[in-house]
């Protein structure tokens, strides 16, 4: 058996921070430290991880529902919380089909807690970087048939990759190996907030894996050439949000969309 992946828990964990923002047990002291300083400078993060969550649940929904998709690839999955993209999947369709994807050692000793299915259905998991979108999918093909359309989830994931790393290409190669009906719902932090930014050069400061926000416009590239679904590339709050007794929802700086392959 091989040894269980160390947790540093000396130095801040972007998946752990996230955990504690929406209230999670996940987390240390240094992840709670860490997370409460950037709320001094951007309090609005705690708003947009929910709002992420919420944007997550209602493209699942969407997905497995009217549009009837079947198989989920989850890449870069985090901390498993409440309504994974699994459970809602499930929910709408028992005999959905989930892959999740992260190549974090904390997520990994975690992978248990998301590997639970309905008796119709399969949930799996599988340790790879989202850098090797190749490799994904020569994983992803022993649970899902890649001949059939698959949802690929990629929720906050491209901040984590440079501009030398291409992020771009890296999208386009992974729903290039999928077929037509297949879609892509991503989501990712813009740089319209100056204390946003602030905050995340500060959290870079402090030795944790950096954060690159982007224009929107650049994250509205990821989706080229794929037939984007309407609202299109909005603030994930504003994507088809649901009726609520207090109007419409506050815009957040994380902006995202749901688009399908043609």
């Amino acid at each position: 058996m091989s040894e269980e992946p160390r947790i540093d828990t000396t130095v801040p964990h972007s998946a752990r921070i996230w955990n504690y923002w929406l209230g999670g047990k996940d987390n240390y002291p240094v992840d709670r430290e860490a997370g409460d300083r950037f709320l001094t400078v951007y309090p609005g993060m705690t708003d947009v991880a929910r709002a992420v969550r919420h944007f997550l649940a209602r493209a699942v929904r969407h997905l497995a529902g009217e549009a009837g998709i079947r198989q989920f690839l989850d890449v870069g999955t985090g901390l498993p919380t409440v309504d994974n993209t699994h459970e809602v999947a499930q929910r709408v369709a028992p005999d959905a089909r989930i892959v999740y994807v992260d190549n974090d050692p904390l997520v990994l000793l975690h992978a248990r807690a998301l590997l639970t299915s309905t008796p119709e259905g399969v949930t799996d998991y599988i340790d790879a970087d989202a850098r090797d979108p190749r490799g994904i999918l020569r994983r992803a093909a022993a649970t899902l048939d890649l001949d059939r359309p698959v949802a690929v989830m990629m929720l906050g994931i491209m901040g984590h990759i440079s501009d030398e790393e291409d992020p771009r290409s890296i999208v386009a190669e992974l729903m290039g190996g999928l077929p037509p009906g297949s879609h892509l719902v991503l989501s990712d932090g813009t740089d319209l907030s100056r204390e946003r930014s602030q905050a995340h050069d500060q959290y870079a400061g402090t030795g944790a894996v950096p954060y690159h926000l982007r224009p929107p416009e650049r994250i509205e590239n990821y989706f080229d050439g794929l037939d984007l679904l309407k609202p299109g590339v909005v603030p994930v709050s504003r994507w088809r949000p649901e009726d609520g007794p207090f109007g419409p929802p506050d815009a957040v700086t994380t902006f995202g969309g749901v688009a399908r392959k043609p």
